[in-house]
Formats: structure tokens, C-alpha cells, sequence
């Protein structure tokens, strides 16, 4: 008898390029059928100035169309140059690369970081990452970076670094420990939404604030938890199978003296850094914070003194705060990478030092074909309308629903969550469903404060697990910068896979604060409290 041969199936993957250049076809496929079949949606906004209530029809457009390709071929480079993502994460690393090639990281790893127990670094980071959205999203640019070098560095898996930092940005966006960005975004369309029932209901700045501190801590340590027990032992121990062949210098050393002296002349050098750097810290701190205080000399230089308000200033549309936080970070980076430097004396040259920082930029300019067809992607979706359909539909749902309490709660929650897989934008999404979402629930005698919460908390439920968030393609591409097999790309399946077990658990966290608030109402704010 023949032996039969055993066919195996080989695994088939997809680069996460290939990926979004298909899915931005399917979404051109989807248009065409949609708008063949007239998909459209009726959804009502707030008029702020008349505070009457004007009714909009949204249609699909046809992308799969002679128009539509028109428009893509034509707008396809300006929607690469306006991904502002990309810039601010360049300028971000520039300041990295030259604390990096002072050696500044590296001593501030081994001084302070190693001292610290690994599950207190992890903490750090994801707490880090969850308060970040104080400054909208600057987590995702800053964060993700620095938490794979620190990782590394520290003798662990960078993977696990990239996803906690991710995680910690995208599922724990709408909490952090102070009034910010998010307040300045959403508390007007909540008010106006309110006095659509109480015509002279007012929403404090601080309505939220009780709630997204205490949420704050409790998502950190769930999610060093998960990163911990779940991530960390699925990922196993980081191997790079691209070094493996290089060969390793042995140094003889032939003079034990010659050799502690030097240990010690490098020791007394990386503590004159420290001590340098430290200056320089203190002192660029004491720089930023005098740019935040206004009406002194020369003070107020990152604040928009058009707004009234000091809240306004600060995280206002035309905030220079928010502008230039990122290119202040960076500028941190590199004066006190260059103090560092100067004290340890391992800068040598401006040649040298520019081009040691310059490799760290090296291995990143692998993201800029994959943020290119992703931003294809986002673009022809965003231009398509589907995800105001969607979100439109999703308010309609919540207007004819006849529930109240708990049933009521859970199915807005379910809703939200489903919109914002197409629509990650809190501040778009709330202009659409506030006119609906909050005269509901205060006929329910559930405040406009704590819907306002609900909408933070469904925000952070599901914006990590879908490839529209314009921060997904940065977290795919720095996964496969450390990848350890460059044969074999992460994919978008695998990355998702990663996230899962983050993405369930902290939902179910998320779900838990909202019922516990409502049952007990605890209060959200000073003097606000989830019921009427």
C-alpha cells in the first residue's frame, strides 16, 4: 500500500500593509452596495446659539465610483502630510534618540528602574498611560516609545511594554486625575443637552472629577494585573532570532586594577550626569510651569489668552499647551540628555552625537509605509459617512428604547460601545447622541453628569480593538519594530489577539464602576451624584 502523504496546511499571514490596502477596498466595496441601496440616517444636534434643536440627513457616499477614485488618488497625499500622528511621534523620538545616545536612559534604567520592583515599573507606565488623556492623545506618541526601551532595558519583553502603554492610553482614556481636554470637549454639548429638559441646568468642570480619579487607580492596577499574570507568560521571554548569529566581542582583560580604576572613573562620571541632569530637569520644569501662569512677566507663553476661562486657556481648540506638549517633551529629553552628556562625558562631538541619536530614528522609518495606507484607510472610511450613519442609528436606537434603570443603562452602554468601533472621536460622537443620550436618562432620573461619565467609560470600552483609531497603526508598527522574527510580521489578528484579554477584563471593569455608582450613588463630582 502507498503510503498517503499528509497534507499541512501552512499558516497564512497577512502583513498588516496588505491588510489595510484590503480593507480600504472593502470599504469602497461597501460604499458602492451601501449607497446603492440608499443607507442614510436622520440624527438631531444642539444649535449652541438658539439652543433649538436642528434635525441633519447623513447618506452614504459612493467611493467605488469614477468620483470616488477621483477623490483618492487626488487626496492622498494631503491625507498622509495632515496625519498629524506621525509628525508628533517623530518629534517625540528626536528628543529619545539624543537621550539615548548620551546614554542618559541607560544609566537612569540602571540607577533608578532596576531598583524598583518590575510589577511597580509596569504599574507606573499603565498609570501613566490612563492619565495621559488629560492632554488629549498624547499617550500614544510618548508613552509607547519609552515604555519599550524601558522595558528592554530592563531585561524584559518590549512587547509587553508597547502593550501596556497601549492599553493603558486606549482603554483607559476617559479618566485621568484632573479636569482636562475631555471636559473642555464634552461639558458645553452636555449642558446644552440638559437644558433641553431643565432650561437652566448648569455642569460643572469638576462633575466628573471623584469618579476618574478613583477610576483612574483602579484600571492601573487591574491592568498591571493582566499585563502581569496574562500577557507577560503569553509572550514568554524575549529572544531576538535576528541577533542570534552575531558573534560576541570577548575582552581580556589583563590588568585587574586598570580595570576597577576605569569601573570607577565610570562611575563617578555617570553620577556628575545624573547630577547635571537633574539640574536641568528642575530647571525646565520650573520653565514650563511659569509658562502656565498668566498675567506675570513674560509668563503665560504656552497659554491662549483669548479664552476666558484659565481651563480654556490651557486645553482650549487653540491651546499652545496642547500644540507644543509634544515638542516640550522632546525638548525635556534633549536638554537633559545633553547635561547628561556634558557631566558623564560621553558626548565626544555634535557629529557623533547626531548621528548616534539618529539610529534610534532608523528602525522607525519602517512605520511610515504602514501609517501611509493606514491613513488611506481612515481617510476613505471617515469620507464614506458610514460611521455618522452608524452613530446615528445607534442614537435613534437609544431614543425608542422603553427602559429605565439598570435595563436602561446596559443597553445604552452596549450601544455606545458597538459606535465606537466605527467612531472613535468622544467629541463627534457626543454631538450626534448627547440631544438624545441625556434627556433620556434624566427622564430616567439618571443625571447628565453621569451620562457624560457613561459615554468616557463605553469610549474606553472598544477604542483599542479597532484598526479606525489613528494611534492602532503606530501600536501595530512599534510591535513589529521589536519583533524578534522579522520573517514573520505581527499581523493586525495577532496584534488584536494580544489586546483580547486587556479588552474583556477592563470592560468588565468599566461596566462594574458604572452599575456600583449608579446602586450606591457615590458621588461623580463635588456635590453631583449619578441620580437627580
Amino acid at each position: 500500500m502507498k503510503e498517503k502523504k499528509k497534507l499541512k496546511l501552512k499558516k497564512f499571514y497577512l502583513h498588516p500593509i496588505t491588510t489595510f490596502i484590503l480593507l480600504t477596498i472593502l470599504v469602497m466595496i461597501l460604499s458602492g452596495i451601501f449607497s446603492l441601496f440608499q443607507m442614510q440616517a436622520t440624527y438631531t444636534t444642539l444649535n449652541s446659539t438658539t439652543g433649538q434643536l436642528e434635525s441633519t440627513l447623513v447618506t452614504v457616499e459612493n467611493l467605488f465610483s469614477f468620483n470616488g477614485l477621483k477623490y483618492i488618488i487626488s487626496n492622498a497625499a494631503r491625507n498622509f502630510i495632515s496625519f498629524t500622528t506621525l509628525s508628533t511621534l517623530l518629534i517625540s523620538l528626536i528628543g529619545l534618540g539624543v537621550a539615548q545616545a548620551t546614554g542618559l536612559i541607560d544609566t537612569f534604567i540602571k540607577r533608578v528602574l532596576v531598583k524598583i520592583d518590575n510589577k511597580k515599573v509596569t504599574f507606573i507606565i499603565i498609570f501613566l498611560a490612563t492619565i495621559s488623556s488629560l492632554i488629549n492623545d498624547i499617550g500614544y506618541v510618548i508613552l509607547i516609545p519609552i515604555a519599550a526601551l524601558v522595558f528592554l532595558k530592563n531585561g524584559r519583553n518590549p512587547l509587553a511594554g508597547i502593550i501596556a502603554s497601549f492599553c493603558g492610553v486606549a482603554f483607559g482614556y476617559g479618566v485621568t486625575v484632573f479636569v482636562g481636554s475631555m471636559e473642555v470637549n464634552l461639558i458645553s454639548t452636555t449642558e446644552d443637552a440638559a437644558r433641553l429638559i431643565d432650561s437652566a441646568y448648569h455642569v460643572a468642570l469638576t462633575s466628573n472629577l471623584i469618579i476618574i480619579i478613583i477610576s483612574s487607580i483602579i484600571l492601573s492596577i487591574v491592568g498591571t494585573m493582566i499585563i502581569e499574570k496574562i500577557v507577560i507568560p503569553k509572550l514568554g521571554r524575549y529572544k531576538d532570532v535576528n541577533d542570534m548569529a552575531k558573534t560576541t566581542e570577548i575582552e581580556i582583560i589583563e590588568n585587574v586594577e586598570e580595570e576597577e580604576q576605569r569601573k570607577l572613573e565610570a562611575e563617578i562620571h555617570e553620577k556628575k550626569g545624573m547630577k547635571y541632569a537633574a539640574i536641568m530637569a528642575i530647571l525646565f520644569a520650573l520653565f514650563f510651569i511659569y509658562s502656565l501662569i498668566p498675567n506675570l512677566p513674560f509668563s503665560g507663553m504656552l497659554l491662549d489668552m483669548e479664552e476666558y476661562t484659565y481651563l480654556g486657556q490651557v486645553f482650549g481648540p487653540n491651546s499652545y499647551f496642547q500644540d507644543g506638549f509634544t515638542y516640550m517633551v522632546s525638548l525635556f529629553f534633549i536638554v537633559t540628555g545633553l547635561a547628561y552628556g556634558i557631566g558623564a562625558k560621553t558626548i565626544k562631538n555634535d557629529k557623533e552625537l547626531l548621528v548616534d541619536s539618529s539610529k534610534y530614528m532608523v528602525e522607525v522609518a519602517a512605520l511610515i509605509p504602514m501609517v501611509f495606507f493606514a491613513t488611506q484607510f481612515i481617510a476613505v472610511f471617515r469620507r464614506t459617512n458610514i460611521a455618522t450613519v452608524i452613530t446615528a442609528w445607534g442614537a435613534n436606537l437609544i431614543n425608542s428604547l422603553d427602559f429605565t434603570g439598570i435595563p436602561l443603562l446596559l443597553l445604552i452602554i452596549i450601544v455606545l460601545a458597538i459606535i465606537n468601533l466605527f467612531n472613535t472621536t468622544p467629541t463627534a460622537k457626543w454631538t450626534i447622541l448627547a440631544p438624545i443620550v441625556v434627556p433620556k436618562l434624566m427622564q430616567a432620573n439618571i443625571s447628565p453628569e453621569f451620562s457624560q461619565f457613561i459615554l468616557r467609560a463605553t469610549d474606553s470600552m472598544t477604542k483599542g480593538i479597532t484598526p479606525l483609531l489613528t494611534y492602532f497603526v503606530i501600536f501595530v508598527g512599534y510591535l513589529n519594530i521589536y519583533n524578534p522574527n522579522k520573517r514573520r510580521p505581527i499581523t493586525i489578528g495577532r496584534a488584536l489577539r494580544l489586546i483580547a484579554p486587556y479588552c474583556m477584563i477592563i470592560s468588565l471593569v468599566w461596566l462594574a464602576i458604572i452599575l456600583l455608582w449608579y446602586l450606591t450613588g457615590l458621588p461623580l463630582g463635588p456635590n453631583v451624584y449619578p441620580t437627580l
